[in-house]
């Protein structure tokens, strides 16, 4: 009798730290996978079309979005879509409407507000309307997207402007200047005026290539906040009208991170590996 109560006991006692390790192995493998990061997605919605107003006049808008499904912070959301401050809804079908509304608007905007262009306009013309985003690398933590608009609607020449953003996937936020150094914006100012020509436009006269220097419309070129990096240098992009000539057209300018030594954020050092 005594051996039998002891066999019971035993199977009981084993049968509880079974049960108990199997819950353990389950509670392990549940916050093993909840430790793993959601992976990185990126995907895009366009819009492409065109109709006419006069026989004479042909209206086209293009747009692209990025969609990023694996982001759910929506102060990031909001400041990647920044320049669509119309945006509530981040999913791909969300975004395809608003493409199509903005579309919408666009064609009857100009329809709206050109009534007599049959009278006005004697030659075929071509106006657009053209924006997008680019992904241009997601490194160390940081995405860098390239913005880029232009549009024709008349006159001598299109127009056409860049916007350069960072976003700090680690932190949920727009990298700001005061994220990667502590230089003073005068400093920085005075080493974007010294590498103005590192980085020529191209643009070309009689007597070969011009220097970017020679058609500043400023004294002072800005540090503004349409930058974006490498494991090089941190460049600042500047659009047509800028800071010089629309023939100089955009133009960009590299500061190298020993041109800022002694003054890059310790985080942003460590993450970019710079040495």
């Amino acid at each position: 009798m005594k051996n039998t109560i002891a066999v019971l006991v035993l199977s009981s006692f084993l049968a509880v730290t079974a049960c108990n390790k199997n819950k353990a192995k389950e509670s392990s493998s549940e916050k093993t996978e909840n430790q793993i990061p959601e992976k990185f997605i990126v995907d895009s919605v366009k819009v492409n079309d065109s109709m006419k107003i006069t026989d004479s006049l042909k209206l086209s808008f293009t747009s692209k979005l990025l969609v990023f499904p694996t982001i759910k912070d929506k102060k990031l959301l909001d400041s990647i879509y920044f320049q669509n401050e119309k945006i509530t809804d981040f999913s791909k079908a969300g975004l395809q409407a608003y493409l199509d509304n903005e579309k919408n608007n666009y064609f009857n905007s100009v329809k709206n507000d050109n009534k007599d262009l049959a009278s006005d306009i004697t030659y075929a013309q071509d106006w657009y309307s053209s924006s997008h985003m680019n992904l241009i690398s997601n490194t160390n933590g940081y995405m860098h997207i390239q913005y880029t608009g232009s549009g024709y609607e008349g006159g001598a020449h299109d127009n056409y402007g860049f916007s350069e953003r960072v976003f700090d996937l680690k932190n949920n936020k727009k990298v700001e200047l005061k994220d990667i150094t502590s230089m003073p914006k005068n400093m920085i100012e005075a080493i974007l005026m010294k590498n103005i020509d590192k980085i020529n436009s191209g643009t070309m006269d009689g007597d070969g290539e011009v220097k970017n220097s020679e058609m500043l419309l400023v004294e002072k070129i800005p540090a503004s906040d349409n930058f974006y990096f490498d494991n090089k240098n941190l460049y600042f992009h500047y659009s047509p009208y800028e800071i010089a000539a629309f023939a100089a057209g955009d133009i960009t300018i590299p500061v190298s991170w020993e041109d800022l030594k002694g003054t890059l954020n310790a985080e942003f050092k460590e993450r970019m590996k710079i040495k």
